[in-house]
C-alpha cells in the first residue's frame, strides 16, 4: 500500500534520515522502532509530506508520489494520528471528529457507527470540549478523527505514550480491528516493545536515521528483536 525507496531527510544542514527503503502492506501492522532520537517521528514526517523529504521515492497505493503538501498526501488516502494528539482543545468532541469531513464528500458527512462501538466515551462526551478530556480520552478521540477520513494508510506515532493500561488495551483491539479489515495498511512507531510485538506482523528498527533491522515477525528472534532495539 505504501513503499518507499532510498528516503533522505534533512533539518537545516543536518541529515536525519538516510536512505530509508520500507514497505507497508494492507491488512498489516509494520512497526518501526528504535530509541529516542532515531529519526522515528522524522519517517513519519516525511511520508505524510509536514517535512518535505530530501530524496528517494514514495509510492502509494502503487503510484509514485512526488513531493507535495501534507493536505495533498491525506486526500491520496494518508492519516496520522501524531504524536501528542493535536485535537483542537476548544471544539467539542464532535466538532474535532468532523474536522474530517474536509476530505469527504458531503454525502458521507456522517460520524459512523463503529465510531461509538469502538469508542464508547466519544458519544457519552459528544459535547464536552477536547481539551477537557484526560490523556487517553484525547487519544481515542485522534484515532477516531483518521478512522473518519476512511484512510488508506494510517500513521500511528507512540499512541500509548501517557495513557492509562486500560486505554492501551482498547487501542491494541481497535488497531487489530482495523488491521482485520484488510483494507488498510498501518504504520506503528512505538517504544512500548510488547505493544508493538503483539500487534506487528514486520518490523523496522532504526539507529541513526537508518535502517538497522527489518524483517515479519515469523522471521525474526523475539530476543534479536527486544536487543536491537534497546541498544
Amino acid at each position: 500500500m505504501i513503499r518507499t525507496e532510498g528516503l533522505t531527510l534533512h533539518y537545516g544542514g543536518s541529515q536525519i534520515l538516510h536512505g530509508i527503503t520500507l514497505e507497508a502492506r494492507a491488512g498489516e501492522v509494520t512497526c518501526v522502532m528504535g530509541t529516542n532520537g532515531v529519526g522515528k517521528t522524522s519517517l513519519l514526517k516525511a511520508l505524510a509530506g509536514t517535512h518535505p523529504r530530501s530524496g528517494g521515492k514514495v509510492w502509494l497505493g502503487g503510484d509514485e508520489v512526488p513531493v507535495v503538501p501534507p493536505q495533498m498526501m491525506a486526500r491520496r488516502g494518508l492519516a496520522v494520528v501524531p504524536q501528542g494528539r493535536m485535537i483542537f482543545p476548544l471544539l467539542t468532541v464532535r466538532e474535532n471528529m468532523e474536522t474530517a469531513f474536509a476530505l469527504l464528500p458531503r454525502s458521507e458527512h456522517r460520524i459512523p457507527d463503529e465510531i461509538y462501538e469502538l469508542f464508547p466515551i466519544l458519544k457519552e462526551f459528544l459535547h464536552r470540549r477536547g481539551g477537557d478530556l484526560s490523556g487517553g480520552q484525547q487519544q481515542q478521540l485522534a484515532i477516531a478523527r483518521a478512522m473518519i477520513m476512511k484512510p488508506r494508510v494510517l500513521l500511528l506515532d507512540e499512541p500509548t505514550e501517557g495513557i492509562q493500561p486500560n486505554i492501551i488495551q482498547q487501542i491494541g483491539r481497535v488497531i487489530d480491528y482495523l488491521k482485520g479489515k484488510g483494507d488498510m495498511a498501518i504504520i506503528l512507531v512505538e517504544q512500548y516493545f510488547d505493544f508493538a510485538y503483539g500487534l506487528a506482523d514486520r518490523f523496522y528498527v532504526l539507529k541513526r536515521g537508518a535502517v538497522a533491522l527489518e524483517g515479519d515477525k515469523a522471521t525474526l528472534s523475539k530476543d534479536v528483536l527486544r536487543a536491537t532495539v534497546s541498544v
